[in-house]
């Protein structure tokens, strides 16, 4: 029978701190008795290339045939779908090494956000040394911070112009690469530096000062140079045509981000003191999966509507998450630790824009 721990305030870190020690025992002797390294495998790479190849191959279409407006367009939009795809499957478990069990297989896979319009160590920073550790946590956590254009965390400032945000925030959304192709990465890398976040990376300001200009440079010829040099359409289609790719990409990947943090039934933490907090149930709290029984969303987002899973155990590749996902549930009903769930997708994302709108209202 299953024996659940109630949790009360004198014990609860005591608890939690059991919880994580049987959550992580539980795991590790999942993939010891089933033989399996939680790291990636064939059919990671299998996707790799799949994902690579509905990126790349348009793009060389796009430069090589005339082809009709519509197919135009289309493979554009197409690119823009393989570029999040390459972001969320391939891009994500290299940069968090859990994409081979080799580090220079890894390395290689987290290179590809060069391919992205953006740039390795700001993400891995931002995501990997902030967002994983202070989820949620305002000031922190850049990931739920917009500068103010979008309120997406109840400790934010709250302007008049938040009223709008459940119209105008899906637009914004979209901006995301266009964002990180032309200044976010700029600013970021300085910014980091200033604060020691670079010397904690074990890099150097120079070098990756150095790594973001060729980089741009290199995607700024390769993705913007080359199709007006070379594609057969007016200017402001291939403009156009562009667009509609960042627009698809950052509208795909910011969506599947805010589906997982900025929610109603997402509990936003204004602090993280270390006295009263332990990681991983911060984790729990901070986090919510959806989808998790459709194998098409979960192929296509790399496991990222499992991302208790995902926050849970970065260093594990998303292919394993649905094996482990019932064991992070099970655990987690034991100490009565919520595990928030949403069966649809389309569930999720009205809860996202029923949050917007609450955050959108003044603040008593």
């Amino acid at each position: 029978m299953k024996q659940n721990h109630v949790v009360e305030p004198t014990n609860a870190v005591e608890l939690y701190k059991e919880f994580h020690r049987k959550l992580n025992e539980r795991v590790h002797r999942f993939f010891q008795e089933n033989q399996l390294s939680p790291k990636g495998n064939f059919q990671l790479y299998a996707k790799a290339f799949v994902l690579m190849t509905s990126y790349l191959l348009p793009f060389f279409i796009l430069l090589i045939f005339n082809v009709s407006t519509f197919w135009f367009y289309a493979l554009w939009f197409i690119m823009g779908l393989g570029m999040a795809g390459v972001g969320m499957g391939v891009m994500h478990d290299g940069n968090h090494g859990s994409f081979s069990k080799y580090e220079t297989v890894n390395k290689l896979a987290g290179y590809s956000m060069f391919l992205l319009a953006g740039n390795v160590i700001t993400w891995k920073i931002q995501h990997n040394m902030l967002h994983h550790t202070y989820t949620n946590v305002h000031g922190k956590d850049e990931d739920v911070d917009t500068g103010g254009l979008i309120r997406l965390h109840p400790e934010q400032d709250w302007k008049p112009i938040h009223r709008l945000q459940p119209i105008y925030a899906p637009f914004l959304y979209g901006l995301l690469t266009l964002n990180w192709l032309l200044i976010k990465d700029f600013v970021q890398l300085h910014r980091y530096h200033r604060e020691g976040l670079l010397r904690r990376a074990n890099t150097t300001y120079t070098k990756e000062l150095v790594i973001l200009i060729v980089s741009k440079l290199i995607n700024y010829f390769i993705f913007i140079v080359l199709p007006f040099l070379i594609i057969d359409r007016a200017w402001y289609h291939i403009l156009l045509g562009m667009l509609l790719m960042h627009f698809t990409a950052g509208t795909t990947l910011s969506f599947i981000f805010q589906m997982a943090h900025v929610m109603p039934d997402v509990q936003q933490i204004p602090d993280l003191s270390k006295k009263n907090k332990v990681w991983s149930v911060h984790q729990l709290q901070t986090t919510a999966n959806f989808s998790r029984n459709n194998p098409l969303i979960t192929w296509y987002l790399g496991g990222l509507n499992y991302q208790i899973e995902h926050h849970l155990f970065p260093h594990i590749s998303h292919v394993h998450y649905p094996k482990i996902a019932n064991i992070v549930k099970q655990t987690a009903e034991e100490f009565n630790i919520k595990y928030q769930e949403y069966a649809r997708f389309s569930q999720a994302l009205i809860e996202h824009f029923r949050y917007l709108i609450i955050l959108s209202k003044k603040p008593a």
